[in-house]
């Protein structure tokens, strides 16, 4: 078989050294498969900083005392695919189920606590925002905390503006889209702006997974949605324990469709579709 012509050399070495830094980092398992798309996504920084091959790159990495490349290498190889909704049954059982209940239990604290965590480029907490106010209708009433993190300083950037092209909002209903989303005009035609009784619920934070993190306050709900898919076992059952601790007893967890707290955690109970409840 031809071997592929390349700009830049690119070792299985280096990409041992490479896959083996994003996994001490984020906990993130790089199969062999995954060979190209890191040849792909990071020759745009080998090529930017202006080096000759793949074995410079590791050697800054390596040597580099800030550590900014290293932020680089993750930004660059972790996956952002999100949409508004996606996985609409947990929506669903957000407002019909979950938040009923929160209401009732923090009646006398009037506070909810959400975290979306692996939040990529916003829509999954802007569909959490828009799905408290649908189910809240005295919401103005209430103190909502909804923090959205993601270990991505690009993704959140873009998250934060709240403004995205027009195909990202395919699907939605109309309704919805009237209620909730402003189209742009002149300049802006072509894309839409999340409104911003929605945008203002949403506080935006930069927070690595694997790394020590703490939260203000005991929370209340956890969408942690097709992110444990990528860890190692040992990874996730940590991170679950952690949320485990972070969660109220009673609390809430949601995860991807293809994800299982299986054998992971004795912490939690299953009660719905991909939906937990923390045990008391």
């Amino acid at each position: 078989m031809q071997e592929k012509v390349r700009e830049f050399a690119f070792t299985q070495r280096d990409f041992d050294y490479l896959r083996e830094i994003a996994n001490r980092r984020t906990g993130i398992v790089v199969g062999e498969d995954k060979f190209d798309m890191f040849y792909s996504r990071l020759s745009r920084r080998v090529r930017k900083l202006g080096l000759r091959s793949f074995s410079d790159y590791c050697e800054l990495i390596r040597t580099e005392p800030s550590e900014c490349e290293v932020l680089e290498l993750i930004n660059s190889i972790t996956t952002n695919l999100t949409s508004f909704f996606r996985e609409n049954h947990h929506f669903d059982y957000l407002k019909q189920r979950v938040l009923p209940e929160l209401v009732e239990r923090n009646r006398m604290a009037r506070r909810i606590n959400v975290w979306s965590a692996g939040c990529s480029t916003g829509e999954e907490p802007y569909s959490i925002a828009i799905s408290m106010r649908e189910a809240l209708p005295d919401i103005e009433e209430w103190q909502i905390g909804l923090l959205a993190s993601d270990i991505d300083s690009r993704v959140l950037a873009q998250a934060a503006s709240a403004v995205y092209p027009m195909d990202r909002i395919n699907g939605i209903s109309q309704p919805c889209l009237r209620r909730w989303f402003q189209k742009g005009r002149g300049g802006n035609s072509g894309m839409v702006r999340v409104k911003p009784e929605v945008s203002k619920m949403v506080k935006f934070r930069q927070v690595n997974l694997m790394d020590s993190w703490s939260l203000e306050a005991p929370l209340d709900v956890i969408f942690c949605r097709n992110v444990i898919i990528y860890f190692d076992k040992r990874s996730k059952a940590i991170l679950m324990n952690r949320y485990a601790d972070a969660l109220h007893d009673g609390g809430f967890l949601f995860i991807g469709h293809s994800e299982s707290l299986f054998r992971l955690t004795d912490r939690f109970e299953l009660i719905g579709n991909t939906v937990y409840r923390k045990k008391a």
